[in-house]
């Protein structure tokens, strides 16, 4: 897991900033999105990423995995900038739109 900590991803984003979730009334407010051709045995589907730093909403990011963010099931999600290092607190902040309904932890 932690191999992916330094390495330049290309992220697709699928919920861009200011968009709702489709299940829940949730907005987001980063750019959330997925690495294509990954898998991920929790959930069965690619390595979701939250994607800090740009403001605007985007359709693709490249960046760097800074952090990964581990919840109590076992799924991963990536924490990618475009090279800006974040804490563990201001990461937290960030994501906690979504990840305030999981127990997670946050690898650096």
């Amino acid at each position: 897991m932690k191999s992916w900590l330094g390495r330049k991803v290309s992220v697709r984003i699928d919920r861009p900033i200011g968009s709702k979730y489709p299940h829940f009334p949730t907005v987001y407010s980063l750019n959330y999105g997925y690495l294509p051709d990954t898998f991920s045995e929790v959930d069965k589907e690619e390595i979701d990423a939250y994607v800090l730093g740009p403001r605007i909403p985007l359709k693709e990011f490249c960046g760097v995995v800074i952090a990964i963010v581990k919840r109590e099931d076992g799924e991963i999600k990536l924490v990618v900038t475009d090279g800006q290092d974040f804490s563990v607190h201001e990461i937290k902040r960030q994501i906690n739109f979504q990840e305030k309904f999981h127990k997670y932890k946050i690898i650096k």
